[in-house]
């Protein structure tokens, strides 16, 4: 169900079961973790130096596979608490940046998947929201938190409330993500810019990951995150990206980078 290829610096993270919506069971939970181990000792070995996320088929990811869920003997704090929240984490700390590219219904863990994801473009037609007023059960996988971060309150409980779902240009429009591409665009634009991220000064763009993480989660100030940045800029005065950055400026070229 999930599979992992490398190419061109590139790795490329597939939920594959189009025929479940890519919904997502405790062994496809494990797969997905697996892929995304696998993917960070790529690179630690520097075959990998960006990630690309995506569902095959007409949908994203439906959010959990709740076929054949007994809700007597469910283990809810299981599957969220030991399966999808570690694996969020894992994808967020992630050593490259991260991309998502997301069509067709993306609900629950999908939509987690998403937050967990540093760079997330979208189909225009996309479907996005919290479907489970109709389950008698709650938005889970950070999704109260992406809402009413991104949204705000009202908009946040509105759709949680309504059960009502955005579509992919909305959510861009609403701030909710980064860009909407037409359906039928959306793959082909997606990795034309992972590719080129892929081929960046990636040590540099993961320092920026630090930081905007480091800005969200400890509500830095201005200063607080212009002290972080100095330092962060200060670390990378030793890479070879930078030495060839600032040489490549001074001899009118472009620069090629090596990631590290």
């Amino acid at each position: 169900m999930i599979t992992l290829s490398i190419a061109d610096g590139v790795a490329e993270i597939v939920l594959n079961a189009p025929e479940k919506l890519n919904a997502l069971n405790e062994p496809a939970l494990d797969g997905l973790s697996g892929a995304y181990d696998d993917a960070a000792a790529a690179v630690s070995r520097g075959e990998v130096r960006a990630l690309l996320l995506r569902g095959e088929g007409r949908a994203f990811c439906a959010g959990r596979d709740i076929s054949g869920v007994v809700p007597a003997d469910d283990d809810v704090l299981g599957y969220l608490g030991g399966l999808v929240t570690p694996l969020m984490q894992k994808m967020a700390a992630f050593p490259a940046p991260t991309f998502a590219a997301a069509q067709g219904a993306t609900l629950g863990v999908g939509l987690g998947l998403l937050l967990a994801t540093d760079v997330v473009y979208v189909a225009e037609n996309a479907k996005i929201g919290s479907p489970f007023a109709n389950l008698g059960a709650t938005l889970d996988s950070g999704g109260h938190w992406y809402f009413t971060e991104r949204l705000g309150m009202h908009r946040a409980l509105d759709l949680v409330y309504a059960a009502e779902l955005m579509s992919g240009a909305d959510a861009v429009r609403s701030g909710m993500f980064s860009r909407a591409f037409p359906a039928d665009e959306l793959l082909e634009r997606t990795r034309e810019i992972v590719g080129r991220v892929a081929g960046g000064a990636t040590g540099a763009f993961v320092a920026s990951k630090e930081l905007v993480a480091q800005i969200r989660d400890r509500r830095l100030g201005l200063w607080d995150s212009m002290e972080a940045e100095n330092k962060a800029q200060a670390a990378l005065c030793d890479s070879e990206d930078y030495a060839e950055g600032f040489k490549a400026f001074q001899e009118k070229r472009k620069p090629v980078f090596a990631g590290r």
